[in-house]
């Protein structure tokens, strides 16, 4: 099964630059995506459907251009979880999950601090996740998290790890990260790829794509009862849709 995980900001703007196209020569079975910044009744649908998606399914924020996660996937699952059920975090559709006999994949977009209110709400996001996710572990032992978690994990993550400062790489949220894997959870990517720097996420400023100053901040978590599953997990930096690009999960059954 091959997953792919895109914060797209912005579903429509990602449209227009060719992402049906992309997303027909990269072939996944499923993707999640976030910060769709659409509610599905401001799209043409069936274009996803003509791509290879008749399965779609959308959780959008309460505020319309906001926020907003989607999964499409080739074989229908057998359940669908909207939300996670805690209202704050439901009301900007941060949270997607699909279930597969065995295992059940989630769309993931958590927050970003970008002021003191908003780190906050981060915080207090981060907090409630955990305490969900640990709850949903013992119903489903076999997660995969996708998604843009919005934090560096380690100084290999980011290209200047003197920021040190700034939400995306503060130490409470790295050690957050650090619980979160330790929890029962394996990041693949660095899993198969310990010393590889490479980024999914770049300023629109200073030109930072092209001269790669970027950031990792989209992860495929895996359990850890799913380990041995793991085929690939790569970073596709060459699509261009966003100021982040796609990552990808291969599992082997």
């Amino acid at each position: 099964m091959k997953i792919i995980s895109y914060n797209v900001n912005g579903i429509r703007a990602a449209l227009n630059k060719g992402f049906i196209n992309w997303l027909q020569a990269a072939n996944p079975d499923v993707i999640c995506i976030q910060e769709t910044k659409a509610h599905k009744d401001q799209l043409i649908l069936s274009d996803f459907e003509n791509a290879g998606y008749p399965y779609q399914y959308w959780f959008s924020a309460e505020k319309k251009g906001y926020s907003s996660v989607a999964i499409f996937c080739k074989k229908e699952p057998k359940n669908v979880v909207y939300g996670t059920g805690i209202k704050t975090m439901d009301a900007e559709g941060r949270n997607l999950r699909i279930d597969y006999d065995g295992f059940s994949i989630m769309s993931l977009y958590l927050p970003s601090g970008t002021n003191e209110d908003r780190l906050g709400f981060k915080f207090k996001y981060m907090y409630d996740f955990q305490v969900y996710i640990n709850h949903l572990k013992q119903q489903i032992p076999n997660l995969i998290i996708c998604g843009d978690y919005n934090i560096c994990h380690q100084e290999i993550d980011i290209h200047n790890p003197k920021m040190k400062d700034i939400s995306g790489f503060l130490p409470e949220e790295r050690t957050w990260m650090s619980e979160f894997i330790n929890n029962g959870f394996i990041d693949s990517f660095r899993h198969l790829h310990p010393e590889k720097q490479e980024y999914s996420w770049w300023s629109y400023r200073a030109n930072s794509r092209a001269n790669n100053r970027g950031w990792r901040l989209d992860y495929t978590m895996v359990s850890e009862t799913l380990k041995n599953n793991i085929s690939r997990a790569y970073i596709l930096s060459e699509a261009n849709h966003s100021d982040h690009c796609p990552i990808a999960l291969e599992l082997k059954f």
